[in-house]
């Protein structure tokens, strides 16, 4: 087993092949558009993009996002081994194209050219008792990162309190205040709690969830279904045109909050939903 070229399979198959899950909610949003409508039109051509690009085994996107990876590796295995395999993966991936170099330093606005700069790609390690590696990567476009927002309850403009009456209030508000510029449909992973820092992390791990799959708190689950009820409703629609498919899906998670803060972080990512993972046990890799 190479780690270098399986960790650059799992960059390619990424950017390129859109997981089974998140299709099938696309073919399902497709089906509920009216016929002969703006977001009818926009659906199809979402869903013709999906097919070239795998067929093709070229980038979903022309923005092919900012690289994380989710690292976890049993006690005794080496962090460094798995960091320069992955930093080698997008500097490869980045010269055959399944990347766009989107490394720029925020000073000089200069391009590094294959994707690596400080903390681009950026890693979160942990050690784990399995005997097996599992590598997450996602791939998180500029566009929907823009959109995403953070709140401090309670948020007197929207009479939002510290409760999850306040948390629907500013989720709602903040896909009002996105329109279609998250290039909707979008997928919305929220965090409860945390600092604030913590609170967008938690906000974008939960994005590994598989559509549908829902939290195991019941009443986080009841607001998740809750939401994509709810924000369907706005007629934002599939690139702001109007419609009936503005959200696919809802995670949400909780942590523990500081007495002082209740924050609640949203974090809104496009229709290319772009994340992969590989397992590694006993020499053998495997892909979801």
């Amino acid at each position: 087993m190479d780690l270098k070229k399986s960790m650059l399979e799992l960059v390619r198959q990424a950017a390129t092949d859109l997981s089974p899950d998140v299709e099938k909610a696309i073919v399902e949003a497709y089906k509920k558009e009216d016929p002969s409508t703006a977001a009818k039109n926009v659906m199809n051509t979402i869903l013709e993009n999906i097919r070239m690009s795998r067929e093709r085994s070229t980038p979903i996107c022309q923005d092919t996002g900012s690289v994380i990876f989710y690292i976890d590796f049993p006690y005794g295995s080496s962090e460094k081994e798995y960091r320069e395999a992955a930093l080698w993966a997008v500097d490869e991936a980045t010269k055959v194209q399944y990347l766009r170099p989107n490394a720029v330093d925020p000073l000089t606005a200069k391009n590094s050219g294959n994707n690596i700069g400080v903390n681009s790609p950026y890693f979160h390690f942990h050690q784990w008792d399995k005997d097996e590696v599992r590598v997450r990567v996602m791939l998180k476009g500029g566009g929907s990162e823009n959109v995403g927002a953070q709140y401090k309850l309670p948020h007197p403009p929207l009479k939002a309190g510290r409760d999850l009456k306040g948390v629907r209030k500013v989720i709602i508000d903040a896909v009002t205040k996105a329109q279609g510029q998250g290039c909707s449909p979008g997928i919305l992973g929220v965090a409860i709690g945390g600092t604030r820092d913590i609170s967008y992390a938690l906000s974008k791990e939960v994005f590994f969830r598989k559509i549908g799959e829902r939290s195991p708190v019941k009443e986080l689950a009841e607001l998740e279904v809750q939401l994509v009820d709810d924000l369907n409703k706005l007629n934002i629609g599939p690139m702001g045109f109007g419609g009936k498919s503005t959200i696919i899906d809802v995670f949400i998670a909780s942590q523990a909050r500081h007495p002082a803060c209740y924050i609640v972080s949203i974090s809104y990512t496009c229709w290319a939903f772009r994340r992969k993972t590989m397992t590694i046990k006993k020499g053998e890799v495997s892909y979801d």
